[in-house]
Formats: structure tokens, sequence, C-alpha cells
């Protein structure tokens, strides 16, 4: 497992909604900012930028993200676990999107500050 994984925030509060499994993907969805898309056999699951969410959509709002930086092997092992284990050990929730290049870490905001001091004692690095 690595010691050290330098991390950047992103910034902006975000949305996950879900969506019907056939929806088609909504104009609201596309715009500036941190985005993603998964499609299962069941749902249609958004993240992006909360204010872009339409009221009437199921969504969790409120959650701020930060991502690993860099490069990281593809076939590295233990990435994801030194980033969640800190955090869900203290009680707080995570959804967690992983890319080619790295993972995005989604906390409610309302325990980000703590999140981000575990990840520090944790040995993780938060750089501009």
């Amino acid at each position: 497992m690595p010691h050290s994984i330098n991390l950047r925030i992103v910034p902006g509060l975000y949305g996950v909604a879900r969506l019907a499994t056939g929806a088609s993907v909504p104009d609201w969805f596309n715009g500036p900012g941190f985005s993603a898309l998964v499609r299962s056999d069941d749902e249609l699951t958004l993240i992006c930028l909360q204010d872009r969410v339409p009221g009437d959509i199921e969504a969790e709002p409120n959650w701020r993200c930060l991502r690993s930086l860099g490069p990281i092997p593809f076939n590295a092992t233990g990435i994801l676990q030194a980033l969640i284990q800190p955090i869900s050990e203290n009680g707080i929730g995570v959804f967690v999107l992983c890319t080619f290049d790295g993972e995005h870490i989604l906390v409610p905001d309302r325990d980000w500050d703590r999140a981000e001091r575990l990840l520090e004692e944790a040995g993780h690095v938060f750089v501009s």
C-alpha cells in the first residue's frame, strides 16, 4: 500500500442523481466542472455540479470531491484502500469513481474538514 498519495481538491458542490434505466442523458448534465455518468442494468447515475440538477430529479446533494494525482500505474494496488480507509474507519461515507488516471472520492460536505484532516494524518498531501 502506498504511504503518501498526492491529492487535489476538485472545486464545487456536487449532486449524485438517479434516473431511470433507459433515460437519455439530459441537457442539464452537460457543462463545466467534474462530471461522471454510470449506466447500469437498473439505473443511470449522473454526478455533476449540484446547481445543474433540477429540483424534480431524485438526487443526493452536497458532496465535495477530491482526486488522486498521478501518474499512478494502472495496475497499482492499494490506492483506493489507502484513500478510503482513513475516512470510512471514522464513520464518514464516501462515493467513489475511478477513472483511467485517478480516483475521485466524494465526501459529504458536512464531513469535509474532518475527512481532509484524516487524509493528511494518514500521510496524504493536498496540492494545488
